[in-house]
């Protein structure tokens, strides 16, 4: 019994020095079949700029008041309704994306997902002015649009004016429009 183990010690240390021994290819160049080593990538200056800020806001359209009708019975027709903020609701899966700010006479990025977050769902606020730079939460609250910071305060609240445009003031009384 004491043989066939030593026999069979003997056989697993003869295997294992043979595969030590196998003929592997070589990566320094020794080996003339291997593969010819990789020459080393070029490196250059890197450079770095400040962007430019984002365009400012585009005006809003501005239309010609109605001319009135020529003959007396159309006078009494009611004018055409002004432009006022929409009280109809607006939705989450609406504000999803990018949006351009004007806030304090600088122009910026909102990016607004539905990831929940402190307060509503996240958002994030690139080259922001003021306190819209601390923005990192949004939600909706009936047709106003809450803006929030990371303990989930509201910084501005801001109500459809129209398409894709929202105006309001942030919790300082600095005016802010949301826009695409």
């Amino acid at each position: 019994m004491t043989q066939m183990i030593r026999t069979g010690l003997g056989l697993a240390a003869l295997v294992a020095l043979a595969g030590c021994q196998s003929a592997a290819p070589s990566f320094g160049g020794g080996n003339v079949g291997g593969p010819a080593p990789l020459r080393p990538a070029p490196t250059g200056q890197v450079y770095s700029n400040q962007l430019p800020p984002p365009p400012p806001p585009p005006a809003a359209p501005v239309t010609p008041p109605p001319t009135p009708p020529a003959d007396a019975s159309a006078a009494s027709q009611t004018p055409a309704p002004t432009q006022t903020a929409s009280n109809a609701p607006v939705t989450r899966e609406g504000l999803v994306g990018a949006w351009r700010v004007s806030s304090g006479g600088g122009n910026c990025q909102i990016f607004m997902a539905l990831t929940q977050w402190t307060g509503g769902y996240r958002a994030a606020s690139r080259g922001c002015p003021g306190q819209v730079a601390d923005v990192s939460a949004w939600d909706v609250s009936g047709s106003q649009v809450l803006l929030k910071d990371s303990s989930g305060s509201t910084v501005a609240t801001l109500s459809n004016t129209g398409g894709t445009r929202y105006e309001g003031t942030t919790s300082g009384g600095q005016s802010v429009s949301l826009y695409r």
